[in-house]
């Protein structure tokens, strides 16, 4: 609901910006503004942030952007480093790769950049129950609280309700049941010896319907996240709730080979991810960030890579631009979601999901090609690796820039 105003908000009700929506990408917005100076309130209702399964394990992309963000320091002390992966299939190994990564709870990789947020950012804890939006100032609701006011919005909730009913903004299903993960804990019989080491399988085939299984240290255990391209009524689904290891045992046989006896512990999170986008988003006073947007495909591993893109551009690009010009009509806006680096990454995540999903469980010919040459190439890089890494370097780079390449969007 679109609607002029002009008043000057109070101290403490009134802010620059108001972020609505406390996870990951709602979080590092307020942290990034809050930087530069801007009065920020960040919205979420939860005071403490609850335990998610959510990512779990940040690559070097992620911790370079985040070590630009100043956050290193702080999320290294919660964090478990390794920097050795182990990628497997068919219990043979594919290639290693050596770079530094973090494996961290989605709770607290949260909680850690909450408590580095500056003192000119207010958390808010509260269920907001209403916006109303202008191309000045932002009005928002909230249950049992003062209505807080806010030069601009940025809603970082996922799928939240609240864009629906008050805003209007849809939310249109590319594709249903993209894929169902896993997360739970392994023990295992030498847990030292992955101290530092990750270790990705991939599934054996395409009747399994299993994209990878990837192992790697995490708040004092072995954290295990598993892709899987099934239904949520799925009888392997069943199965793995009910009999983990026995579903285990029989979906990697030589996973014992790699790691060692091993045994499921405590308890297993699922997310069942559909992929959506936002329709009629361009409005007066308020952007979307980050699932509020579009939502990725996690067996993909391109979900935080795509948060943090929007959060930087949105937050050093875009939004200082806004604040002095002091209007935040839906055509001023409209910038952000036209940026070509962010419509090329959301592009890339969108192509990204279905390469993963076709070559894992593809069944013509075609596909039986693609997975075939995928996983030879790998192997053939590894080798070229052992004799050269300069020139295996080179190949990898030359690679990534041309799928990169290959993704940006027509504009128009």
């Amino acid at each position: 609901m679109s609607t002029p105003d002009t008043t000057t908000p109070s101290p403490k009700t009134g802010a620059d910006i108001a972020v609505l929506g406390g996870g990951l990408s709602g979080t590092l917005a307020a942290y990034l503004l809050g930087r530069a100076g801007y009065a920020v309130m960040l919205i979420d209702r939860h005071r403490t942030f609850p335990e998610q399964f959510r990512a779990e394990k940040l690559c070097a992309d992620h911790i370079e952007t985040l070590d630009r963000f100043g956050l290193v320091p702080a999320l290294s002390r919660r964090a478990a480093a390794f920097d050795t992966v182990l990628n497997l299939r068919h219990g043979r190994l594919l290639d290693r790769t050596h770079s530094r990564h973090y494996g961290i709870l989605y709770r607290d990789l949260v909680e850690t950049i909450r408590a580095e947020l500056p003192d000119n950012v207010r958390f808010v804890a509260g269920q907001v129950s209403g916006l109303r939006t202008g191309t000045r100032r932002q009005r928002v609701a909230i249950h049992g609280q003062e209505e807080v006011t806010a030069r601009l919005l940025v809603l970082a909730t996922g799928a939240g309700d609240i864009l629906r009913r008050d805003l209007n903004i849809a939310r249109r299903v590319l594709r249903a049941h993209q894929s169902i993960a896993f997360g739970f804990d392994l023990s295992l019989a030498d847990r030292e010896r992955f101290a530092r080491t990750g270790v990705t399988c991939y599934g054996d085939g395409a009747s399994d319907g299993v994209d990878y299984l990837t192992l790697f240290p995490a708040a004092g255990a072995l954290r295990v996240n598993l892709f899987t391209y099934r239904e949520p009524g799925d009888s392997w689904v069943r199965a793995f709730r009910e009999r983990p290891n026995e579903t285990l045992a029989v979906t990697f046989p030589r996973l014992v080979e790699t790691i060692g006896s091993y045994a499921v512990s405590g308890r297993i999170d699922s997310w069942i991810t559909d992929i959506v986008v936002a329709d009629n988003h361009r409005q007066d006073g308020v952007v979307l960030i980050g699932d509020a947007f579009q939502t990725s495909c996690p067996a993909a591993g391109l979900g935080v890579s795509r948060l943090l893109s929007d959060v930087e551009r949105l937050c050093h690009v875009h939004l200082p631009r806004w604040m002095r010009a002091g209007t935040f009509a839906a055509a001023d806006l409209a910038s952000f979601y036209d940026d070509p680096d962010k419509r090329a990454m959301d592009l890339y995540a969108l192509q990204m999901a279905d390469f993963r999903r076709g070559l894992t469980i593809g069944t013509d010919l075609g596909a039986q090609l693609t997975r075939g040459f995928h996983f030879a190439r790998r192997r053939a890089l590894h080798m070229v690796d052992a004799l050269s890494p300069s020139l295996a370097a080179r190949l990898r780079e030359i690679r990534q820039g041309h799928s990169r390449r290959l993704a940006v969007p027509e504009q128009g």
